[in-house]
C-alpha cells in the first residue's frame, strides 16, 4: 500500500532539509523515526511530521479498502525536497545601501510503501 505526504512552504532552506531527508530514504519507517528523533538538525521536525502523515495516509487508505497496514511493515520508498518560492527581503547595509535577504522555502515529499 503506497501512500504519500507533502509538506509545502516549509520555512527552511532546501539544502538544509535535504541533509536530513537523505538519511531516511530507503529505511524502514521505525528506523527513520529513530534517526529523526535523535537528529540534531532543526529540519528533522518538519520531515518527521511529514513521515508521520504519510504513514497515517497509508493506514487510512488500507482501512478504507478493507485491509490493514502495520507501520512496522512500511518502508520509505522515496523522500525528496523541492524548492518553494523565495521570500525576498532587504536589509540595511553600509553607506545607505540595501543588501538582499533570500528567505527560502521547501516542499518536502515522503512516499511510504509496504515492504514486499
Amino acid at each position: 500500500m503506497e501512500a504519500k505526504a507533502i509538506a509545502r512552504y516549509v520555512r527552511m532552506s532546501p539544502r538544509k532539509v535535504r541533509l536530513v531527508v537523505d538519511q531516511i530514504r530507503g529505511k524502514s519507517v521505525n528506523e527513520a523515526y529513530a534517526i529523526l528523533q535523535f537528529s540534531k538538525k532543526a529540519a528533522s521536525e518538519p520531515v518527521s511530521k511529514t513521515l508521520r502523515s504519510a504513514v497515517a495516509n497509508a493506514q487510512y487508505r488500507a482501512q478504507d479498502g478493507g485491509g490493514f497496514v502495520d507501520a512496522d511493515d512500511l518502508v520509505v520508498r522515496a523522500a525528496y525536497v523541492d524548492e518553494g518560492p523565495t521570500l525576498r527581503r532587504w536589509r540595511a547595509a553600509a553607506m545607505g545601501r540595501a543588501a538582499p535577504l533570500r528567505k527560502r522555502t521547501s516542499h518536502i515529499t515522503v512516499v511510504v510503501d509496504s515492504e514486499e
